[in-house]
């Protein structure tokens, strides 16, 4: 009888030991493929980051390179949103310099009333003019901050001209030129800016590369809203009136005395009635 409850026991017990087995080895496979699977994604996010080139190697590329192209539309700068969408992206350049560090204060407290989206291109010298103020956008979620130099020189290969101010030099110029203000928005942020805009807006077809290369895109403009701050407010709301889907405005923030901020005042509110969004650039693929 006990040799017949033993033998009983032991035919009961194999199933649950071979069950638990299978347990143990399934266990084991998942959290060791798990953990595999981990290290693989790691490995893949830090090797599809962007690489940014260094000065050296940039001037190894480009030094003894021809520019063939000068002015605001250059290959490789794009100008607008690549969509069908009814957006507009409105950015605001604020250039520094002598008479160029100044803060339209009225025409920001509308875009904030307003809840208004836009694209601040800064210049190193308005940072150094404006530290508070740009430390107060910089943390505002409705403004993007994005890259307008060091100098506000044009982005020349050879040192050319618009309107009258002297271009980059050469290639390292041209790093220096980008790099300057970008560093000093990333130390002030965390973050290094993604776009750039050249002083004047003007550059050669090599501009591009190198500021790629810097993982940073040229971004001009499809439409001119302010004339450099010039244009009266009348002009700035039919500019801004006459935007198709897409466009790209450059305007102005650091000339108070300009038409800018009344002219925006006057077109925001029917450019709403007509359904139009407002966006930041890096809500959209830009070309």
């Amino acid at each position: 009888m006990k040799k017949h409850l033993v033998l009983i026991v032991v035919l009961v017990s194999i199933p649950i030991f071979l069950a638990l087995a299978v347990i143990a080895i399934a266990l084991t496979v998942y959290f060791t493929t798990g953990k595999s699977m981990q290290k693989t994604n790691t490995a893949s996010s830090s090797t599809t980051s962007t690489a940014v080139a260094t000065k050296d190697e940039i001037i190894a590329q480009f030094s003894g390179r021809d520019a063939q192209q000068w002015g605001l539309d250059s290959t490789g700068v794009k100008t607008k949103l690549d969509t069908a969408d009814k957006v507009i992206a409105l950015t605001f350049d604020a250039c520094g310099s002598e008479g160029g560090s100044e803060y339209d204060e009225d025409l920001i407290q509308y875009l904030i009333d307003n809840k208004i989206p836009a694209t601040l291109f800064i210049n190193s010298r308005w940072i150094d003019a404006n530290p508070q103020k740009f430390e107060e956008l910089s943390k505002n979620s409705l403004f993007e901050i994005a890259n307008h130099g060091t100098l506000h020189k044009p982005c020349s290969i050879s040192g050319k001209e618009a309107y009258g101010i002297k271009g980059t030099a050469n290639v390292s110029e041209m790093v220096d030129e980008i790099l300057g203000s970008a560093d000093k928005i990333k130390n002030a942020m965390g973050i290094s800016p993604k776009y750039y805009r050249a002083g004047t807006a003007y550059t050669d077809e090599i501009c591009p590369q190198v500021a790629k290369d810097l993982d940073e895109e040229v971004v001009n403009f499809s439409i001119n809203g302010d004339a450099g701050a010039t244009a009266a407010a009348a002009t700035v709301r039919d500019k801004l009136i006459g935007a198709s889907p897409g466009d790209i405005v450059i305007m102005h923030m650091n000339h108070p005395e300009g038409g800018t901020a009344e002219g925006l005042k006057l077109a925001i509110p029917e450019l709403k009635n007509l359904g139009v969004r407002f966006v930041k650039l890096s809500d959209y693929k830009l070309k």
